[in-house]
């Protein structure tokens, strides 16, 4: 869900005597629709991308690309050096205006806002001088794109306009009363909220009418007057004022659901809820899947477009491959004919067009052979043993091939699997690097060389301190499992199911029953089977896994294993974790 104006209104009274005074040291810009100002101890995000438009603080760790993108130089230039004067949200307005004083190239001091408006897919950051005209936008819009309002460079920045609907704010109890009198007696009460009154969101609207009669979905003509709805919403009303706010999040099988700044009681039993010490550390939770989700899908687009059209690729390849190697297992018919063919020279004429014989191979059934009428009896024969012997040869051949289609096929699924896993700008480029390698990727141009540094495996730690390794990709399973491991230490990996190579450091001694499930409860957290319950993870020393040769990156063979079963879980991955 994107933020409302009043849970931004609980936001920035949070961050106002956390900022104010502070200096901006750097200014990042991880992604296309996300910037953070570092200040000492500090980063403060600013998202105007159009799922999660929001300002927080945030402990969240994300990499920066090589170069930093234009409106990140600009900012630079502009708000480095800078302190914070204040943070101004007009009243229950989705936007919100961080003031700076800050001095130009000559040290002449002066005033910078920085615009957030978090306004789903109009979402911006706007940068503006001390006289308001905008310097530039992270998104310019010109007129081709709204008539109405133009966001660009020299321009005087206007504020969107305003909807035209009363904010709920400025309501009396006389002018609620109206307004519900005159209201349709069929319409919903959180309908008829959302169309009368400025700044209240779908998820506090469907709150009130809940807290009123009840039932989310209650009509007007069920209450007995204006009274119950007039009172939970001016009850709600004098909180915001107040700025009486809790950062809750509500939860469904472990899973954010939504958030709010007051507790939410329509879910009920369907939705538990969490409170957070800080409106900043509950959207870090709540956005955190969301956000590697949606880095995974950027960063890695174009990976999983040619990892996903090479697998289909080979899948039509392989199924074509089964159809002439099934009839190449049906040869000896061929050799049959090109026998009774020979055997019926005598009775043959060239220009034949059909051989009406007996087959001596099957109790003399009667046979109907086609010929060639371009050839003579000897030529039609020899065409016949001359097809069965192409056929005796693809089918080696075949069979030689539709092996290597399966294992790049396999291999091509792995990667995959390791592309829903990858985090980091670091895991995007090894899966680059490897398909490169592969054969699945282009190679770079003559000169150009990858000088990335490959990611470290990730590291936990069991609960009695033993390290557990997991590799990132397939070329660092390989690493882990085949360089790094010691050969009495455990590998773990799902059965059958593609995954990462986990490793449990041993240090010399014997691993208990609960470090073994541990490290197995990360091996399938790491695999296809997250989703899963009782997901069986074969162990052994890492002395019985071996890799055959030719095979593709994290292919291996292991032997005299043993197997545990576990149900992958959030919460025991990320205590284990080494931060």
């Amino acid at each position: 869900m994107a933020i409302d104006a009043v849970c931004l209104q609980a936001v920035v009274e949070e961050l106002r005597p956390q900022l104010t005074g502070l200096r901006v040291d750097k200014v990042q810009q991880p992604a296309r629709d996300q910037v953070i100002l570092l200040f000492r101890g500090k980063r403060l995000l600013l998202n105007a991308g159009a799922g999660a438009p929001r300002l927080q603080l945030t402990e969240l760790p994300r990499d920066n690309p090589a170069e930093p993108p234009m409106f990140c130089m600009l900012l630079r230039k502009h708000l480095a050096g800078a302190r914070v004067a204040g943070l101004v949200q007009p009243p229950l307005e989705r936007l919100v205006k961080l003031e700076f004083d800050a001095s130009d190239e000559l040290g002449r001091a002066g005033r910078r806002t920085l615009v957030l408006e978090a306004m789903g897919r109009r979402s911006n950051l706007i940068l503006l001088d001390e006289e308001g005209r905008i310097i530039d936008s992270l998104r310019r819009v010109d007129a081709d794109m709204s008539a109405a309002r133009q966001v660009l460079p020299g321009l005087f920045y206007q504020p969107p306009a305003s909807t035209g609907r009363l904010p709920f704010l400025e309501e009396t109890e006389a002018g609620f009363a109206a307004r519900f009198a005159a209201a349709p007696a069929e319409k919903t009460l959180d309908g008829f909220l959302l169309d009368t009154y400025f700044g209240l969101s779908p998820l506090m609207a469907r709150e009130l009418s809940f807290q009123a009669a009840g039932d989310v979905d209650a009509r007007i003509f069920q209450l007995p007057g204006p009274g119950p709805l007039w009172r939970v919403l001016e009850d709600f009303s004098r909180r915001v004022r107040e700025n009486r706010f809790t950062p809750v999040c509500l939860l469904r099988e472990g899973r954010p659901l939504e958030f709010a700044c007051v507790p939410v009681g329509q879910y009920g039993g369907g939705a538990e809820q969490a409170v957070y010490p800080s409106f900043s550390a509950l959207l870090d939770a709540f956005y955190e899947a969301r956000e590697r989700q949606e880095r995974a899908r950027q960063r890695g687009a174009d990976l999983l477009r040619a990892a996903a059209t090479a697998r289909d690729r080979l899948r039509r390849k392989l199924a074509l491959q089964e159809k002439e190697y099934a009839e190449t297992r049906n040869r000896d018919r061929l050799r049959v004919q090109g026998d009774l063919i020979t055997a019926n020279l005598y009775r043959m004429e060239r220009g034949q067009a059909r051989l009406e014989c007996e087959n001596f191979y099957e109790d003399n059934a009667p046979i109907s052979i086609p010929l060639d009428p371009l050839l003579t009896p000897q030529q039609n024969a020899a065409k016949y043993y001359k097809r069965y012997t192409k056929a005796k040869t693809a089918e080696k051949y075949l069979r030689q091939q539709m092996d290597l289609a399966e294992r790049d096929l396999h291999y091509l699924e792995s990667v995959l699997a390791e592309l829903t896993r990858a985090e980091t700008e670091a895991d995007y480029l090894d899966i680059r690097a490897e398909l490169r390698e592969a054969g699945f990727l282009k190679k770079q141009g003559r000169g150009k060389k990858d000088r990335s540094r490959p990611a470290a495996p990730w590291e936990f730690r069991t609960s009695s301190g033993l390290r557990v390794l997991v590799g990132r990709n397939n070329r660092q399973n390989d690493k882990l499992t085949l360089k790094d491991a010691d050969r009495r230490d455990l590998w773990l990996h799902t059965q059958k199911i593609h995954g990462s190579h986990v490793i449990l450091r041993c240090a010399g001694q014997a691993p208990s029953e609960e470090d073994i499930a541990e490290a197995a409860l990360l091996a399938a957290w790491f695999s296809q089977a997250r989703e899963s319950g009782n997901v069986p993870v074969d162990y052994t020393e890492v002395r019985n896994v071996k890799k055959p040769a030719g095979a593709r990156p994290g292919m291996v063979i292991y032997t005299t294993c043993r197997t545990v079963n576990v149900t992958p879980e959030e919460g025991a991955v990320k205590r284990l974790r080494v931060t």
